[in-house]
């Protein structure tokens, strides 16, 4: 399967226009910034997504990957609760290696497989959006040292983080692209 940087925009339109208000607005934000995330690889090969070029450990095809396990995982703690999420207390220096993998395109993985995974991810994320009675519904957060104890996350507050994070790592994106070779998503 092929995903091109548009699939990512193109099916968050299809779904906003069945929503209203509100979650029309959370998928046309999560829509722009998927997009630019995805639109920092356009015409990259696997090799130039796995370069790193600052003193960062993150490269495109890792960033790509990060933000879509992080959606993923917030996905399921929408509908599954703190369950979903490892509990970082007991995370062992393996858990943590692997996470730091979460970063980087390793050599069996390819640009154009993480893209496609993230469209994935995003229609999952969009049928959520669209289909859950409430936005307000939530959850406790998992036990964790940058969550403050007993705080509860509604499904508003997971979707406004999941935009917060695309966004972050679209600027990150944006960087990194330009170092490589000198192209701007933006100007």
């Amino acid at each position: 399967m092929t995903t091109s940087t548009d699939d990512l925009a193109v099916s968050a339109q299809d779904r906003s226009s069945t929503a209203g208000g509100e979650r029309a607005d959370l998928l046309a934000t999560l829509a722009q910034h998927r997009h630019f995330l995805a639109f920092t690889t356009r015409g990259l090969t696997d090799s130039q997504a796995r370069q790193r070029t600052t003193v960062s450990e993150l490269c495109l095809g890792g960033l790509i990957k990060h933000v879509t396990l992080v959606e993923r995982g917030w996905a399921d703690f929408i509908v599954d609760g703190p369950s979903a999420m490892a509990d970082s207390a007991a995370m062992t220096e393996d858990d943590w290696a692997r996470r730091a993998e979460e970063f980087r395109l390793l050599p069996s993985e390819t640009l154009a497989d993480v893209l496609a995974a993230h469209a994935e991810v995003a229609r999952r994320t969009d049928a959520l959006v669209t289909g859950l009675p409430d936005l307000n519904a939530g959850h406790p957060l998992p036990k964790a040292p940058w969550f403050p104890p007993g705080a509860r996350w509604s499904s508003r507050r997971v979707f406004l983080h999941i935009i917060a994070e695309t966004a972050q790592h679209a600027g990150h994106a944006d960087i990194i692209r330009e170092s490589l070779d000198g192209a701007k998503s933006m100007g």
